[in-house]
């Protein structure tokens, strides 16, 4: 039995988070503006510290609801938490271009996926 008042807490902040690089990353348009400039650079430090953040609840239902993350599959549940430790373990070779990949292409698909999973409790 998965305990679903803590899945739908952990679903919301994980959608929070996404809203919240998507709203602030809407308007960028190339990994550049990562790099040019200190509110670019300190934008790449916010993005990073919540696709952290997101890594860490998604490892979190993962060790407190084994098999429950299996139920949605399109998600790449482990590239999810992989990329957690690596922003996390190796923060001075984060790829910029890659961490705008994630925010533009991965997190749209997450976020429908998390807002259904959010549904189905």
């Amino acid at each position: 039995m998965y305990d679903e008042q803590r899945i739908y807490s952990l679903l919301e902040r994980i959608e929070d988070a996404i809203l919240l690089i998507q709203n602030q990353t809407d308007s960028i348009e190339t990994a550049d503006y990562f790099l040019n400039s200190q509110e670019g650079i300190f934008m790449l430090g916010g993005v990073c510290m919540q696709l952290i953040f997101i890594g860490e609840s998604v490892k979190t239902l993962d060790a407190k609801n084994a098999g429950y993350l299996a139920d949605y599959p399109e998600i790449p549940w482990r590239e999810v938490m992989g990329l957690r430790n690596v922003i996390a373990h190796e923060y001075h070779h984060i790829d910029a271009e890659e961490i705008l990949n994630v925010t533009k292409k991965d997190l749209p698909v997450l976020l429908s996926v998390i807002q259904r999973m959010k549904n189905e409790i």
